[in-house]
């Protein structure tokens, strides 16, 4: 694994960012992992169509996930070719299959990863991202703790919804209207034996830009990852 390194005081912990590169098939993706000294689980980010691991939404939630303790990947799903081809042609941003099976590729190298393989996992998803991430979840059951989806489009996870076995959240902004029909529909698909809860944010749409919004999505998944991932290695 390539890598550089910079470490960082914060309030709470020693924070060690480093830069990562991901071997996937015969491609490598670029990735941001974040471990706070003894971090109690790690959050992989899975960002949506036209994203990356640089998105200033994700980063800002991957910092409060650090201050509480947490570990964050973000990482990119596509490399720079496959993102130039996605630009002119829009295949891959909806091919959730492609998209979960890359997400379950980086699940395994972090499993594999000395630094992480010890920590429990769960999945940020954002957009179709979300989408992705349920598929990968519910095809990897057990592995994957808990997951956050922020304003996602859960829908596009089709039958694999009725599969989910990790506690799932939905985060949708109030204003985002569309999307708070689509997660409805969705979350009724999700097991009844599979803890789950939506919450909706006042005043906020589909990018949670509206002051004080974006922080409210960090609060609810701070909850959440410390219920689901935190508990694991309580029990463990």
């Amino acid at each position: 694994m390539r890598e550089t390194a910079m470490e960082r005081k914060s309030k709470e912990h020693l924070v060690v960012t480093r830069e990562v590169v991901i071997p996937v098939e015969n491609k490598k993706l670029a990735g941001i992992l974040t471990i706070p000294n003894e971090a109690q689980g790690l959050v992989v980010f899975v960002h949506g169509s036209g994203s990356s691991r640089l998105s200033p939404r994700n980063r800002f939630v991957a910092e409060a996930l650090n201050r509480a303790g947490l570990a964050t990947l973000l990482f990119d799903l596509l490399t720079t070719q496959e993102e130039r081809v996605d630009i002119c042609t829009a295949q891959l941003r909806f091919d959730i299959d492609f998209l979960a099976k890359r997400v379950s590729d980086v699940f395994k190298w972090l499993k594999r990863n000395e630094l992480t393989k010890h920590l429990p996992i769960g999945y940020f998803g954002a957009s179709t991202g979300a989408a992705a991430a349920i598929v990968s979840a519910a095809q990897n059951p057990s592995e994957i703790h808990a997951i956050v989806s922020r304003g996602g489009r859960p829908d596009l996870a089709g039958y694999f919804l009725q599969r989910t076995e990790s506690p799932t959240l939905f985060i949708v902004g109030q204003n985002d209207h569309e999307v708070i029909e689509l997660n409805k529909q969705a979350f009724i698909y999700l097991p009844e034996s599979t803890p789950k809860s939506m919450a909706i944010v006042p005043r906020a749409t589909h990018l949670f830009e509206e002051p004080g919004t974006l922080e409210s999505v960090c609060d609810l998944a701070c909850g959440w990852f410390a219920t689901y991932l935190k508990r694991t290695v309580n029990a463990a």
